[in-house]
This record gives structure tokens, sequence and C-alpha cells, in this order.
């Protein structure tokens, strides 16, 4: 699906429920290289060095999870929620880990937890840890990177 130049992703949250299943399913959908390490620092490289028809052209991408409720009590939740904004924080910059400037333009990147049933309290209380700053408001939590821990 397009979306202002940009590509949609679904995921379902079933195919997620493993760490081995969220390496699979997100290397599958966004076409990730042969190389990939399946593992949680290669998913943040990845997320990084997306790019063409995966990326609508460079224009960029969102990512909804669908009945993310699934996720909630998986002991790999937290960590996913931290994995995604590091790799998105790194594709939308447009310089390196060493302030160093990218040889390509940064990159939208966003990912989209949808939950049947939405209780931000307990979603915000389950993501919250110390690389995150979790903020919340009416029908939404956000997790970012926390800019003391990671900039």
């Amino acid at each position: 699906m397009t979306a202002s130049g940009g590509l949609v992703h679904h995921f379902d949250a079933r195919d997620l429920m493993t760490e081995q299943g969220v390496h699979r399913t997100f290397a599958e959908a966004l076409r990730f290289p042969g190389y990939f390490g399946r593992n949680w620092d290669a998913l943040v490289d990845c997320l990084d060095d997306l790019c063409g028809e995966v990326t609508g052209g460079g224009a960029g991408i969102v990512g909804v999870v669908h009945d993310a409720d699934l996720l909630l009590p998986t002991e790999h939740f937290p960590l996913f929620v931290s994995v995604l904004c590091q790799g998105t924080d790194r594709a939308n910059s447009t310089v390196d880990l060493d302030a160093n400037p990218l040889d390509r333009p940064a990159l939208a990147e966003h990912f989209l937890f949808e939950f049947r049933d939405f209780d931000r309290e307990k979603i915000a209380t389950r993501v919250e840890q110390p690389d995150l700053i979790v903020t919340t408001g009416d029908g939404l939590v956000r997790a970012a990177l926390n800019p003391e821990e990671w900039h």
C-alpha cells in the first residue's frame, strides 16, 4: 500500500510472537539482504539501510503491527520496541553514529502498534525502559529513544 509516496507494510502480531518470528517476518516483508544476521543488532542495521521498492523509491515506510495486544506479555516486546526506535532513529538521520554526514538522505520510517484493547497505562508500563522516553496522550502511547542514553 502506498502513502504519500512511501509504503505501508502490515505485520500480523501472530507472526511476531518469538524473536525468531520477528526476524523472519521483518526479513521477508522488508526484503533484508541475505547476510541479515537474524539478531536484534542486525535488525537495527537493516532498518537503517532500507531502500528501493521496500520504501517506495526512498520516500519512506510505515510499519503497522496488527493485534499488538498479543505481543504485550511476550518477553521480547520491550526490546522489540527499543530496536524499532533505534532503527528508525538511524534511518531518519542524515548523520552516522559518529555525527559524520551520510551519503544518503534521511528516510522517513515509523512503526505503529494497533491494539484491540487499548490500555494506555498498561502499554506504557510494559514499554518503559531507561533507553526510551515514553509519553501518553489521548489514544496513543509514543516511544522514542532517550537522547541522554543514545546521543
